[in-house]
C-alpha cells in the first residue's frame, strides 16, 4: 500500500472521529406522565458514554423515581428500585462503580445530573455509576444568586442570571455536582413527576417507572 493511500485512510478517519465527537446524542426518559427527552452533553464525556451504555443495556427500564421533592428535583436510577417493597428505603444501590467528577455546568430547571455520596468521604465528588436527577428547582432573584455566588465563591454571567430568574433551577448543587444534560422536550411532564404525593423519605407513594431509550 503506498503512502498517498496510507494517508488518505488517516485522513478518513480522522474526519470519521472527528465527526463522532461532535455528534449529539439524545435520550427519551418514558414516565407514566409521559415522556422527556434530554440532549447529553458531550462536554461531560464520561458521564455521557457511561449513561448511553446503560441505556442500550436497559438498566433504567423499570425503575423508579424514589425521591422526589417539589421544587428541587426527581431523582432515579437505583437498581435496589426495581421491584421494590412499598415503604422500603432506596437510593444506595448502584452499578458497583463511580465516576470522577465533570463539574462545570449549572443546574437549570430540567437539566440531568449525576446523584452521588456527599461528605468527607467523597471529597472528588465522585458520582454515583448509575443514579440521576431531573433538576426541578425554582425560579431565583438577583438576591439568591448573589448568594450563592458569595457563598460558592463563582461568578455568573448575565445569559445564566436571566435563565435562573425566568426558567429557574437550583443554583445551591452547582460546582458540587457534575450536570451531564438538559431537558429539550417534557418540562410538562417534570412538572406532574415533582408533583406526585410522597412519604416522609419523598418516595411517591404510587410507584413512578421509567423506561429510558435511544433517540434521534
Amino acid at each position: 500500500m503506498n503512502s498517498k493511500i496510507i494517508s488518505v485512510i488517516i485522513f478518513i478517519s480522522f474526519l470519521l472521529s472527528s465527526c463522532g465527537a461532535d455528534k449529539v446524542h439524545y435520550v427519551n426518559i418514558e414516565t407514566e406522565f409521559g415522556t422527556m427527552k434530554a440532549e447529553l452533553y458531550n462536554s461531560t464525556p464520561l458521564h455521557r458514554d457511561n449513561f448511553l451504555k446503560l441505556t442500550r443495556e436497559g438498566f433504567y427500564n423499570d425503575l423508579l423515581f424514589h425521591r422526589i421533592i417539589q421544587g428541587f428535583m426527581v431523582q432515579g436510577g437505583d437498581p435496589q428500585s426495581k421491584g421494590a417493597a412499598p415503604g422500603a428505603r432506596l437510593g444506595s444501590g448502584g452499578p458497583g462503580y463511580q465516576l470522577d467528577a465533570e463539574i462545570g455546568a449549572p443546574h437549570f430547571k430540567g437539566t440531568l445530573a449525576a446523584a452521588r455520596t456527599g461528605g468527607p468521604s467523597n471529597p472528588e465528588k465522585r458520582s454515583s455509576g448509575s443514579q440521576f436527577y431531573v433538576v426541578h428547582g425554582s425560579k431565583q432573584t438577583d438576591q439568591s444568586l448573589d448568594g450563592i455566588q458569595g457563598m460558592k465563591n463563582l461568578t455568573y454571567n448575565e445569559s445564566q442570571r436571566e435563565k435562573y430568574k425566568t426558567l429557574g433551577g437550583a443554583p445551591s448543587l452547582d460546582q458540587d455536582y457534575t450536570v451531564f444534560g438538559e431537558l429539550i422536550e417534557g418540562f410538562d411532564v417534570l412538572d406532574k413527576l415533582a408533583a406526585v404525593q410522597k412519604d416522609g423519605s419523598d418516595r411517591p407513594l404510587q410507584d413512578v417507572k421509567m423506561k429510558v431509550t435511544l433517540a434521534n
